[in-house]
């Protein structure tokens, strides 16, 4: 039983645990105890493989599996494109900073060299009035500390 709670808080943590176990009902994960309900990549993989070689409709495959038809193509296209890597799933939100783009991050260089002691806040504040955008704090401090990366 340790094992089985060790192996869901792996998975929790790398954000692999299928959040809906209950709804996978394909007889392979009923049927065997290496097949887990539990690890997402798992079940995603098995509903493709039903479909390609033992083939399943797609309708029914997604269905077993816990998922919707619009789900299992993304996951073909994601496999197709990464292979079982493009099954883990994909932190959401912006994948950079998209609101410091360069001449934001010249702006806070400049302000920071010229007052040395500005707080974050402040910056952000700077910011806003001058660009219109709203940056929290901490974002400008990873963008002043990526830079500075740069140049070393």
């Amino acid at each position: 039983m340790k094992i089985e709670q060790q192996k869901l808080r792996n998975l929790q943590q790398q954000g692999t645990l299928n959040p809906r176990p209950q709804d996978v009902t394909d007889e392979l994960f009923q049927a065997s105890e290496f097949f887990d309900p539990n690890d997402l990549v798992q079940v995603k993989y098995e509903m493709l493989r039903r479909v390609e070689i033992d083939k399943i409709s797609i309708s029914q495959s997604a269905k077993s599996f816990g998922f919707s038809r619009p789900s299992y193509y993304q996951a073909r296209f994601a496999f197709a494109e990464a292979g079982l890597a493009g099954l883990l799933p994909q932190k959401r939100g912006p994948r950079r900073a998209h609101k410091l783009n360069a001449s934001v991050v010249e702006f806070l260089e400049r302000s920071r060299r010229d007052q040395p002691l500005v707080s974050s806040q402040e910056l952000a504040a700077m910011v806003h009035k001058e660009f219109g955008v709203h940056v929290h704090p901490r974002s400008i401090e990873r963008a002043l500390l990526r830079h500075q990366k740069k140049l070393r």
